[in-house]
């Protein structure tokens, strides 16, 4: 049987994942990963442009599966988990690892942190994969502030002869001029545990000896303890660690609890709005929905702006979504809404009597939010290391994360849609053909008459008329 690639990836979506290449046998090939899995396995489409082992390994493929992730990075981890486990033929040159920066806690006296690219079988206590270098140097430095590990190799440790500059600004307890093995082995506990995502109760606990400090007037030992606070909280809310999940540590039950306790409240179902639009193009606006249990994908929801008068006026546009959100969608108890004063003020007069809650991004995003409750009054002591912040910023993020990822699908469509959309006939099976064929608009316009005629399901008529509408000048 002839299987055409085209067919195999004919329902690829346009979204963050990995995608496995399976061949007859049911023999993993090989796992790859994607920010866009539909326009990367286009890619597999032209055999010529591959490089030579790919070649090899295109022909062998029968079957394609793929899995979508939240993000690229956690479609690297994912790439990255399968490879080790599965050991596909053809990903052979990345099983040792070197691709993907590590991080290290050795076993030596005083464990030294180290980076790394390499199999993991060289050192113990290994965490990663991290999505980049930066983010594996900002997770370095906050091991650093909040733990003072030293990164020094075992020689220059033996051959100091006085304590190194990072001592000097606070970031290694310099074991090597001063040492103090009870306290440092647990200073590498709590590294080990900040590095698995177990920080919570780290952040509590510092949070504690800020209070004394200040309640002893220490105030130079309390503003420390505030800086390791804001780097750990900053490093647990990125989400690289390998054994973190795709969304924070929340509970759920209990923080929806104090939201309710908090605005005097009861909820069965929170939406979460937010809009996007590019300069006034293609203005689209989403509804996130969460509970008790979590987040609701049922509830979630897609808005394309009909009256098209409102396009790039954010407020004009927060109006129409949650006009038509309350009065079509799923029964809401509380609003929340991304944005200041105006777009609080909107949704209000448009929440028919739901209670509105909002999300303000500050002056800097995530570094000082703040919130306005549902009588209009706008609230600033909330922690930011608190679960119930944490939370709320987490919902605010998913609903960004989701009407950006519509925005960019919408504005693909209507690129390609408005070239096609002139050829009578071509509908939308066609075109979905023909992309999938040859992987875009410019390729279907240069391609010749033989080459379309050879696009499965689309037919002799069809090509000759995309081509005459491409290439024969109408006097």
């Amino acid at each position: 049987m002839n299987i055409q690639f085209s067919d195999l990836i004919e329902n690829a979506p346009a979204a963050p994942g990995i995608y496995k290449m399976y061949d007859s046998d049911g023999n993993l090939l090989y796992v790859g990963k994607a920010k866009n899995l539909l326009n990367r396995l286009r890619q597999y489409t032209d055999i010529s442009k591959l490089e030579l082992h790919k070649q090899v390994m295109r022909t062998l493929v029968t079957r394609v599966e793929w899995e979508t992730v939240p993000t690229e990075s956690d479609a690297l981890i994912r790439e990255q988990e399968l490879i080790k486990t599965q050991k596909p033929k053809y990903n052979i040159m990345l099983t040792d690892g070197k691709m993907y920066p590590m991080l290290a806690l050795t076993n030596s006296e005083y464990p030294r942190l180290l980076k790394f690219r390499g199999k993991t079988s060289q050192r113990r206590d290994v965490y990663g994969p991290y999505p980049s270098v930066s983010a594996l140097n900002e997770t370095i430095k906050t091991i650093q502030k909040v733990c003072q590990i030293r990164t020094c190799t075992d020689t220059q440790m033996r051959n100091r002869a006085r304590p190194c500059l990072l001592h000097q600004i606070g970031r290694c307890s310099a074991p090597c001029c001063y040492p103090d093995k009870e306290k440092y082995m647990s200073n590498v506990r709590t590294a080990r545990k900040i590095l698995t995502g177990d920080s919570e109760i780290i952040i509590n606990d510092l949070n504690e000896q800020m209070k004394q400090c200040a309640k002893n007037m220490d105030y130079e030992n309390a503003a420390i303890i505030r800086d390791k606070i804001a780097a750990l909280t900053h490093t647990s809310n990125r989400g690289t660690q390998q054994k973190q999940s795709y969304t924070p540590n929340i509970d759920w039950a209990k923080n929806v609890s104090d939201l309710e306790k908090w605005l005097n409240i009861k909820t069965e179902l929170i939406g979460v709005f937010d809009n996007s639009h590019l300069f006034g193009k293609s203005p689209v606006g989403a509804m996130i929905t969460f509970g008790h249990n979590g987040f609701e994908k049922s509830g979630y929801r897609h808005f394309k702006l009909q009256d098209k008068t409102r396009a790039g006026n954010d407020i004009a546009m927060m109006s129409e979504f949650i006009d038509r959100a309350v009065t079509r969608g799923p029964k809401l108890d509380l609003i929340i809404v991304d944005g200041g004063p105006a777009q609080w003020n909107i949704a209000n007069r448009r929440a028919n009597g739901i209670p509105v809650f909002g999300v303000t991004k500050g002056v800097v995003r995530d570094g000082d939010e703040h919130f306005i409750l549902p009588d209009g009054s706008e609230y600033f002591d909330l922690p930011k290391d608190s679960p119930l912040f944490l939370m709320l910023r987490t919902v605010r993020d998913e609903a960004h994360r989701f009407v950006i990822t519509y925005h960019r699908n919408t504005r693909a469509k209507q690129m390609t849609a408005s070239v096609l959309d002139e050829i009578e006939g071509v509908g939308p099976t066609r075109k979905r053909a023909l992309l999938q064929h040859f992987g875009s608009v410019r390729a279907i316009i240069d391609a010749d008459i033989h080459a379309l005629k050879h696009v499965p399901g689309l037919g002799k008529k069809a090509a000759e008329k995309i081509y005459a509408h491409f290439h024969i000048e109408v006097i």
